[in-house]
């Protein structure tokens, strides 16, 4: 399989990284899940809330090359053409779920930072983007809880709209995006 994408099917490092930012995806929305089991201030609890940030930066900083990548390499044919509505819509939700993938980690970092808490990022601190201010750390909390809350209907359109052009459709929406051929 080529590294990069051809006019037949996406590349390995389009896929990987397709893939790689649906994990990290599960992993944060996994994380400010499961902090609901533990008690307020628990050291579980807290190592969830750690994580979800973390893995959340990590979708900010690796969304920008998935951005390159598909800005720079050439978009598989869709086989057989999807009608025009269909295209559109897709452009529509890709557009909104690389904006969450930028907005909602953005939003977080601004979150901790206005509560004055630390930024933790794979053992570092990252600095704080605003002074604190928890008035507005706490409007743009609520912010990012309902932007992540469209987030799971999102993600859920895009993986129903992928099965349906595959055992709908019939085309080969799907198979340009799956490992191995």
């Amino acid at each position: 399989m080529a590294l990069s994408n051809t006019n037949t099917r996406y590349g390995t490092l389009s896929i990987g990284m397709h893939w790689l930012m649906f994990l990290l995806l599960v992993g944060v929305y996994a994380c400010i899940e499961l902090r609901e089991l533990y008690p307020k201030g628990s050291d579980p609890r807290n190592a969830l809330k750690a994580w979800h940030f973390t893995l959340g930066l990590t979708v900010f900083a690796l969304v920008w090359l998935r951005l390159a990548l598909r800005l720079l390499q050439v978009t598989p044919a869709i086989v057989p053409a999807a009608p025009r509505w269909q295209l559109i819509l897709s452009k529509i939700v890709h557009f909104a779920l690389y904006a969450m993938m930028i907005c909602l980690p953005l939003a977080g970092w601004v979150i901790l930072s206005g509560e004055g808490k630390p930024i933790p990022f794979y053992g570092f601190q990252l600095p704080a983007l605003i002074a604190e201010n928890k008035e507005l750390a706490e409007n743009i909390e609520e912010i990012h809880a309902t932007v992540g809350e469209i987030g799971y209907y999102l993600i859920g359109l895009h993986a129903v709209a992928a099965l349906f052009h595959h055992y709908v459709m019939g085309d080969n929406t799907l198979k340009r995006m799956l490992p191995g051929g």
